[in-house]
């Protein structure tokens, strides 16, 4: 009797050890996707750093301005309670006097509006007063200078309250310096205490990465002004 041989539906593998193509691919796809992960990981990890790097940037700015400003109100006479009405020894082209003060050299006037030029990021501060030497140290001698502090200030920034808390204690009113509760940088006035508070606001970045960052500072007079 002749014997009826059948042929397998599906083709054998060459040696015991060998894949077929199909497995082949998936074992591939497999590692393109697993290759896809790792990298969008990586990725997302370094914009993180970015943005922390920037971050840890942005706050030193703040704190070397807020520094600057403090050491030149406890080196100041007197602050004027109307710096709008005070005459600066500097053009301001349509900037907010915030904050002016009155030294035995000369006025400092601190001034919030557009920048002078276009490689400022957003408003600006910026610092009307004596200028500095190579030392670092103010050169009392020297003509008044215009100079920018800090840029990136948004045009419009929630309105600052730390005013009312930060001198809640005063017999008088606060006094809201030019109204600047709504700057990206704010003082206030007891004309009790001599104390002045600080706002500095910024913003850096764009679209879904735009970030904002505030500092607040309490500067007490000098002893004897």
């Amino acid at each position: 009797m002749t014997g009826i041989k059948v042929r397998s539906r599906w083709p054998r593998r060459q040696g015991p050890g060998g894949f077929s193509l199909l497995e082949l691919l998936l074992a591939l796809g497999l590692g393109l996707t697993l290759s896809g992960v790792i990298l969008q990981a990586l990725l997302a990890d370094g914009q993180i750093s970015l943005r922390l790097g920037r971050l840890v940037r942005e706050k030193d700015n703040q704190r070397r301005t807020l520094a600057l400003v403090q050491l030149d109100l406890q080196r100041s006479l007197s602050v004027s309670p109307n710096p709008g009405a005070e005459v600066s020894p500097c053009g301001l082209a349509g900037r907010l006097p915030v904050l002016h003060l009155r030294t035995s050299a000369g006025a400092i006037t601190y001034s919030v509006g557009a920048a002078p030029s276009g490689i400022w990021r957003g408003q600006v501060l910026m610092r009307c007063g004596p200028a500095f030497g190579l030392d670092g140290a103010t050169n009392w001698a020297s003509a008044a200078q215009n100079r920018v502090v800090i840029d990136g200030l948004p045009l419009t920034p929630a309105v600052w309250r730390g005013c009312e808390g930060l001198v809640a204690a005063s017999s008088e009113a606060t006094v809201d310096l030019a109204q600047s509760s709504g700057k990206g940088f704010s003082a206030c006035l007891d004309p009790a205490t001599g104390l002045v508070a600080l706002r500095l606001a910024q913003e850096f970045g764009g679209g879904t990465n735009q970030q904002r960052m505030e500092s607040e500072q309490l500067v007490a007079p000098a002893e004897g002004a």
